[in-house]
């Protein structure tokens, strides 16, 4: 059932989006998008060159932005965040071995996460905004590896980096340069200065 007072519809399941949302005290719908992620990341990666794939962030939330507002009289916003390691794309993982391998990748190296969002109304886009951080893992042990994975369980397959840095996931870092907002999935300022913009927040 929609909110008297919503504002806008995330396009989105993401618990975590939900929650940096709901903490700056806005008010909106969900509606998680109907998409096939993986049919747009085949289609982009055949058609672009490897240093385009930044922009494969923008295409993802594009496309969920866009197909909830078909559904939707609200403002509708999509986001959606990749891994790259120089030119390699990761995904999430598919099970705990896959996790342990795209750690082991990872460990000692510096990643980059690309967090995109976008903003649709009646089928088409209306704004879009891309941010980045590095990500400098710390060389750690095969033990602490082991530790850490026991420990986080099930909860390493649900973020493409096998981490949540809110959690123990900071103890996998020994350097971090970014925005955490767009660490978390959600570059929050830009958003909330788009919903000023737009009159939707005071100004």
């Amino acid at each position: 059932m929609r909110k008297k007072d919503a504002m806008f519809v995330l396009g989105s399941g993401s618990a975590g989006r939900r929650m940096v949302l709901a903490q700056a005290g806005l008010s909106f719908d969900v509606m998680p998008a109907r998409v096939d992620e993986e049919v747009i990341k085949e289609r982009f990666l055949a058609q672009y060159a490897p240093e385009a794939l930044p922009e494969l962030a923008d295409e993802l939330a594009a496309a969920k932005a866009l197909e909830v507002s078909r559904r939707s009289d609200l403002p509708v916003l999509g986001g959606d965040q990749i891994l790259l390691l120089g030119d390699e794309l990761f995904s999430k993982p598919r099970d705990m071995e896959e996790a342990r391998a795209h750690l082991k990748r990872l460990r000692g190296r510096t990643h980059h996460l690309i967090s995109a969002l976008a903003v649709a109304e009646r089928g088409r886009v209306i704004w879009r905004h891309q941010d980045r951080a590095a990500m400098t893992m710390r060389d750690f042990s095969d033990a602490f590896l082991n530790a850490y994975l026991e420990a986080l369980g099930e909860k390493a397959l649900s973020s493409v980096g096998c981490y949540q840095v809110e959690g123990p996931g900071i103890q996998l870092f020994e350097r971090i340069d970014g925005d955490y907002f767009t660490i978390i999935g959600l570059p929050l300022l830009p958003f909330l200065a788009f919903l000023r913009a737009r009159g939707i927040l005071m100004a």
